[in-house]
């Protein structure tokens, strides 16, 4: 878990694996094991900052639908990036069962609202103050709840706590945008994939290994 911090691509399969360690089993053990071999193959693999980059703030969020088999919760992931530079990142099995697709991205949108809330305020404190900042989703009713009060009505199954991203969204402070499932970089924290996926995805996220 510490690791994490500085490997985003462990990310996923940690978080996935620390669900069990109450009372893991050899499955997990032998996932353990993989994730162990991978950071044994890969030691140099990590993030890269440079500052000849531009200074615009932009996070992305998504959500599987119903991953966790043992009890159908959905999970979020999200991201939020300094010009090209990860800054921080995030995985957590949601807290509710959600009946619906859109009910699941909405909450993550939610999740990843918080963070860029959080990021604004620190970024305040050095005089830097962002508003508007684009959220990217790939999904098109999570745009159409947040953006249209009239969508409301239908959403009642969904907890209060959980709307106020369009407060936030009238204030200017976040935008959402609709970005392409394959363009998703929050799509790295929610699933697992093929290795060329894999590699294109923490390819995006500006992780490489240095020769």
């Amino acid at each position: 878990m510490y690791l994490t911090a500085s490997r985003p691509d462990i990310m996923f399969v940690v978080c996935l694996c620390s669900r069990f360690q109450s009372q893991p089993k050899e499955s997990h053990m032998i996932a353990v094991k993989r994730i162990f071999r991978y950071l044994k193959g890969k030691p140099r693999l990590g993030l890269w900052y440079s500052k000849q980059q531009s200074f615009d703030f932009k996070a992305y969020t998504d959500s599987d639908y119903g991953g966790c088999n043992l009890d159908r919760k959905s999970t979020s992931g999200g991201c939020q990036f300094l010009g090209d530079r990860l800054v921080s990142w995030q995985c957590k099995k949601q807290s509710m069962v959600t009946v619906l697709t859109c009910e699941a991205e909405y909450i993550a949108a939610v999740s990843g609202c918080s963070y860029i809330l959080w990021i604004q305020q620190q970024l305040r404190d050095y005089g830097l103050n962002f508003t508007e900042t684009p959220l990217f989703i790939n999904n098109n009713a999570t745009m159409s709840i947040t953006n249209n009060l009239v969508k409301h009505s239908k959403t009642k199954h969904i907890e209060i706590r959980h709307h106020f991203i369009r407060d936030y969204a009238e204030k200017h402070l976040i935008e959402l945008v609709k970005v392409h499932t394959d363009d998703n970089l929050a799509d790295l924290f929610t699933k697992a994939f093929d290795r060329s996926r894999f590699e294109h995805l923490i390819n995006l996220i500006g992780m490489f290994n240095p020769e």
